[in-house]
């Protein structure tokens, strides 16, 4: 698959490189894994030195980069550089005299290598930045350490990045692009489909696009191969991200999954406080989103958590409560289950959908769902210009002829009072407007 989109995340990277050309620039890139942040640094930058920290020993890691420094920036370092210390510090001093770009790969893992570097690292910095034309670019997968090392203040390396770039999932509308690309004739389903399998992570949609999934059919098929990159792919996400106390955020999530989206519902169901575990799932992990109505005050007690990465959402769903199928390689009764279930979980995929497709419209500052105190009366899509006061209020369905209008305009006489400044437009979405 060729590269697709990038092109604002490109422009600032090009800035950021001619700005190093006079002053030092030091740019974090973070997103969750796979989302295509090694291949966006291949495609926007040239001429500069990569080095993958891997899980070595420090001695055997500088080997490595020592040797990756003279090969692709002709830095000659005498000896043999044992600690990172003395490596990065050659770098700092020979960029004293000379512009060049570093690139550190999945730098959060010289936290397992040796937590002292960091602080080396902001000694260095301080000392030499301010007549160094570096420029570095570090990037993570592993978010919750990223978060850590560069955004607590206890931490050495906080405040020292003078960029940071959040590299996001590919829009709806570039999702659009590509399966047309690959498939004029693809339907609204199968773009639903791609969606809902990948939420837009660069390496999931091209995994289907290499091997011709273009279909619904065919996606879900793949996905239930014997040999299927996805039937794993969750497993080792998480673990990449949770340690000891990985089994009560796995179970947490598989209740999301399945339904149990209030908090009161999920502390009883895990017989436990889960405040605690639900906060690090959002705020630490950015798995979790914490929804609350359109309008909601922020100490509103009418609130519901969602996965919201959409690949862990289905993986959590449809194939992390049957590993006892994948192990006896029942691979047909898996893919049966999707089948029976699907349009009922796509249901809630396709008001996300449009959820998303109305941010990115840039005609509105907020859109969500609206739903009472008793969560007797939902409306699946509110979206709103908070600056002019106009908004959109819809009902979304998969199939256009079970939408109700007359239902959903007494829906909007229960609204609350703080609705009544605005000026909406009422409609009805469903597979058709996508």
């Amino acid at each position: 698959m060729k590269f697709y989109d990038r092109e604002q995340e490109i422009e600032i990277l090009a800035q950021n490189e001619l700005q190093s050309r006079s002053s030092a620039v030091f740019t974090v890139i973070t997103g969750r894994r796979r989302v295509g942040k090694t291949s966006l640094i291949t495609h926007a930058l040239e001429g500069y030195a990569y080095l993958f920290v891997s899980r070595d020993s420090e001695a055997i890691l500088c080997n490595k980069f020592q040797k990756t420094l003279e090969e692709q920036l002709g830095i000659h370092i005498y000896g043999t550089v044992t600690h990172f210390r003395e490596l990065f510090e050659v770098m700092m001093r020979e960029s004293m005299q000379r512009h060049f770009t570093v690139v550190f790969d999945e730098f959060q893992t010289l936290h397992r290598i040796n937590p002292s570097i960091f602080s080396e690292m902001q000694d260095l910095w301080d000392r030499y930045h301010t007549q160094s034309r570096i420029n570095l670019i570090v990037s993570g997968s592993i978010q919750s350490l990223m978060k850590r090392i560069f955004e607590s203040k206890a931490e050495p390396l906080y405040g020292r990045p003078t960029s940071k770039l959040t590299l996001r999932a590919f829009s709806v509308t570039v999702l659009k692009q590509i399966l047309s690309e690959h498939y004029p004739s693809f339907s609204n389903d199968d773009l639903l489909c791609l969606y809902m399998i990948t939420g837009g992570v660069a390496k999931y949609v091209e995994l289907l696009m290499d091997a011709h999934c273009f279909t619904r059919k065919k996606m879900l098929d793949y996905v239930c191969r014997a040999d299927s990159y996805f039937l794993t792919e969750g497993r080792d996400l998480m673990n990449q991200e949770f340690n000891d106390e990985s089994a009560t955020y796995f179970s947490i999530l598989q209740l999301i999954a399945n339904g149990m989206t209030r908090r009161s519902i999920i502390d009883g169901a895990m017989q436990k406080d889960t405040g605690t575990y639900l906060q690090n799932l959002e705020s630490n992990f950015g798995l979790v989103a914490r929804l609350m109505p359109v309008l909601a005050k922020p100490n509103s007690k009418t609130t519901s958590y969602e996965i919201s990465d959409q690949f862990m959402r289905f993986w959590f769903r449809f194939i992390w409560p049957y590993q006892s199928l994948i192990e006896r390689q029942q691979f047909s009764l898996l893919r049966k289950n999707m089948d029976e279930h699907y349009e009922q979980f796509s249901g809630r995929t396709l008001e996300q959908y449009f959820q998303a497709k109305f941010m990115e419209s840039g005609n509105f500052t907020q859109a969500g769902n609206w739903w009472n105190r008793k969560g007797e009366n939902e409306i699946d899509l509110i979206a709103i210009n908070e600056f002019d006061h106009t908004g959109m209020i819809a009902e979304v369905k998969r199939n256009q002829h079970r939408i109700n209008m007359e239902k959903l305009q007494q829906k909007c006489s229960a609204l609350p009072p703080d609705f009544k400044k605005y000026k909406f437009t009422l409609s009805g979405l469903s597979l058709d407007d996508m």
